[in-house]
């Protein structure tokens, strides 16, 4: 069964004014239990939209969203329970840190669950171990910490509610690269260790094909695609025409294409790339022989 299901999802800002738009426009999505999902999209393509349903932040102007099988908004008094199941990470999430400890930060969400507190210490501990926080960190300030420590503290604090499907909006946005590829490794070992749903919204290409099992494409408020990174990456010129950049590695591939040289067109990472090359040429070099 789909943790979450969409159908016919139509979100319209401005509704009755001359500033109306359709944000999201009738989407069907089902996605499953333990998927990494990479959403992506041009700016003003619905994938923002589109994931503030899934928490119950937004309300369908028309359409179902169903989390766990349980539809949202059919019984108000069962959202904020059924909201705890999703964790939503804002972009730039250190700016929502506001306790005297990164502890208290952590600890807000499952206190605000009514866990206990053997708990909730628990799942602070836990989860600081997961983004990479040594305990002595737990009792300092957030503001005493660098940028790319606040960033897990505030990623921490949505992680230890153990939503069944994280969404991060941009999580590496605004970081050096150094500290972009360690907030996306720790997202990727959350998911190894956990194997609940990741879904992280980007607009890195290489981002989300190192990382995602699965790709979500939206274009003009709709669903463009939905699929394994291979077949996504397949459609390489029809996601250019939308002004979204593919992996640079996809586009060496699809040049050597077309020049005449008989290679794959699935490749999207630099690894799988390198490996390509290296059996052509042990190849060629034993048919040399």
């Amino acid at each position: 069964m789909a943790v979450i299901k969409a159908e016919k999802l139509t979100y319209v800002y401005g509704e009755g004014t001359p500033f109306r738009k359709v944000a999201v426009d009738n989407v069907d999505l089902d996605i499953e239990e333990g998927e990494f999902i990479g959403v992506i999209g041009h700016t003003g393509s619905g994938k923002s939209t589109l994931i503030q349903h899934f928490n119950g932040l937004l309300q369908p102007t028309s359409g179902s969203v169903y989390i766990d099988g349980e539809k949202l908004w059919e019984d108000k008094s069962r959202l904020r329970a059924i909201r705890f199941k999703v964790g939503l990470v804002f972009q730039y999430p250190e700016y929502q840190l506001f306790e005297e400890t990164c502890y208290k930060d952590i600890a807000f969400g499952p206190r605000n669950m009514g866990l206990s507190e053997e708990e909730t210490d628990k799942r602070v501990r836990e989860t600081a171990r997961l983004v990479g926080l040594d305990d002595s960190v737990l009792e300092k300030s957030p503001f005493e910490l660098s940028g790319g420590q606040k960033r897990r503290v505030a990623i921490a604090g949505v992680m230890a509610m153990e939503p069944r499907v994280l969404i991060l909006d941009e999580p590496a946005s605004g970081l050096d690269p150094k500290g972009r590829s360690q907030i996306l490794g720790l997202i990727r070992e959350y998911h190894k260790e956990k194997k609940n749903t990741v879904m992280l919204v980007s607009h890195s290409m290489e981002d989300v094909a190192k990382h995602c099992s699965k790709i979500l494409v939206m274009n003009n408020a709709q669903v463009f695609c939905y699929d394994e990174p291979a077949r996504v990456f397949h459609r390489a010129q029809e996601l250019e025409s939308m002004g979204l950049a593919v992996p640079q590695v996809t586009r060496v591939f699809n040049r050597l294409r077309a020049l005449g040289i008989d290679i794959q067109d699935d490749v999207y990472t630099v690894g799988y790339g390198s490996e390509l090359l290296l059996g052509k040429l042990a190849a060629r070099q034993g048919g040399a022989k």
